[in-house]
């Protein structure tokens, strides 16, 4: 394929869905991330799309908000990865709110399994995730229904969680950096979801790589408040988002990271009754980025048990 078609058919496929991955791209034009990023800058300077960390947006800068059909289809493997390992954060008989988004619609239809669950959600998407689990309450806000992404926003919303307390909140966004936090590109939404906030001990943000640093213009959770970020690991050559897990964790946010080698996808089936877990370092390279500073830490996925745990089972056997 020439250089021109390919990147006439890049363009045709950020107008179809208004966000793409780089991931995805390189797939569907067959060929490698390095020769497409050059196809998307090229594209960029000629203000026919703009450029994300991981993937490509139709222009509009900080105000553009792309509809539930455009983000369904973005990092749609990422987010799976994200949202099995997120699962696993949610106990039996807990009450949790989840806000609205593709990454936590792929989380509610894996929470359906959790028995005595209770979950308070803005979203539709997500209602209808839990709609026919038998062990699992869920509590919608009232409010007006945004049409875009589902959900439930206004004063109805935010109105109906005064009062409300639970556990963890688990939020995504449109963007995520350590100097502002999660941010969203719609006012009413990012208001919703700082009532969800304030209704929870503690936050857990699902945002997978190509959001680690783009900032848009309303901030929805501040870096201070967020507990946890479960992402997917970002390319090796993305130096940027690598950059803004460190600068997360630098800052005390717990950076779980989903899908690293392989392990730690569970689906639905492994919230009850899950095998043993094992701790999985973070990407080597980010570690030595700030000598001497803070590490980032592990990530807890599921899986086999450590060389160290086999070794005292062996023991213990001899004994």
């Amino acid at each position: 394929m020439f250089a021109a078609e390919r990147r006439q058919l890049i363009l045709e496929m950020v107008r179809a869905n208004g966000a793409v991955s780089l991931r995805e791209l390189a797939r569907v034009v067959q060929t490698s991330e390095v020769t497409v990023r050059r196809d998307v800058r090229a594209l960029e300077a000629e203000g026919l799309l703009d450029r994300r960390h991981g993937g490509a947006v139709l222009p509009g800068g900080f105000t553009r908000e792309s509809g539930f059909p455009q983000k369904s289809h973005l990092a749609t493997a990422e987010k799976t990865a994200i949202a099995d390992l997120a699962a696993g954060l949610v106990e039996e008989g807990e009450a949790i709110v989840v806000g609205a988004g593709t990454t936590t619609q792929e989380l509610a239809r894996r929470l359906a399994r959790v028995p005595g669950l209770t979950v308070v959600t803005n979203s539709l998407l997500v209602a209808q995730a839990l709609a026919h689990a038998n062990r699992v309450e869920v509590v919608m806000t009232g409010g007006t229904l945004r049409g875009s992404n589902y959900a439930l926003v206004g004063s109805g919303a935010e109105q109906s969680l005064q009062g409300l307390r639970v556990s963890r909140a688990f939020l995504s966004g449109s963007g995520l950096t350590a100097e502002r936090g999660l941010s969203t590109s719609n006012m009413l939404s990012a208001s919703v979801d700082r009532a969800l906030v304030q209704a929870a001990g503690e936050v857990v943000v699902l945002a997978d790589h190509t959001k680690l640093g783009t900032d848009t213009m309303f901030q929805t959770v501040p870096t201070d408040v967020i507990t946890r970020l479960v992402t997917d690991e970002p390319p090796a050559h993305d130096d940027r988002a690598a950059t803004e897990l460190q600068a997360l964790a630098d800052q005390g946010v717990q950076v779980a990271i989903a899908g690293s080698s392989g392990g730690g996808s569970a689906g639905g089936d492994a919230v009850p009754g899950r095998p043993p877990r094992r701790d999985v370092p973070l990407p080597g390279p980010r570690r030595s980025q700030i000598p001497g500073g803070p590490q980032l830490r592990t990530a807890t996925v599921l899986g086999e048990p450590s060389t160290g745990e086999r070794a005292r089972v062996a023991d213990l056997r001899r004994r």
